[in-house]
């Protein structure tokens, strides 16, 4: 049997490229991980950070659909998302050049931005 990163449910080729670049090779270090240990090691790696491909790989190490999630269970994975990607930016959401900029000084200080939902 494989233990291609593939043959987890709802992750292809591309998540497993990504999973490799962040160090990741094979589906049972993905899974003796965990999502939020390996969402990190992506982020660190140098993946944008995206809900909805944090809520897939939640659903494929459970063996479910990538849409089966909702109400409050999608709740509690953006809270956990929301944890992981601020962990990863630094409170100011700021990440990469970014934050080495804004550390220099070299960003000014900019108004917080409103978002819907």
């Amino acid at each position: 049997m494989s233990d291609a990163i593939s043959t987890i449910r709802n992750l292809g080729p591309a998540t497993e490229a990504a999973f490799h670049r962040a160090g990741i090779h094979t589906a049972s270090a993905l899974r003796d991980m965990g999502a939020d240990a390996a969402y990190a090691a992506l982020l660190r790696s140098g993946e944008r950070a995206h809900f909805i491909s944090y809520y897939v790989l939640v659903m494929g190490l459970q063996g479910r659909p990538w849409n089966d999630c909702a109400g409050d269970e999608k709740a509690e994975l953006r809270r956990r998302f929301d944890v992981l990607k601020a962990a990863h930016t630094g409170q100011k959401g700021l990440a990469g050049i970014e934050a080495i900029l804004d550390e220099i000084g070299v960003i000014a200080a900019r108004a917080p931005v409103a978002r819907g939902g």
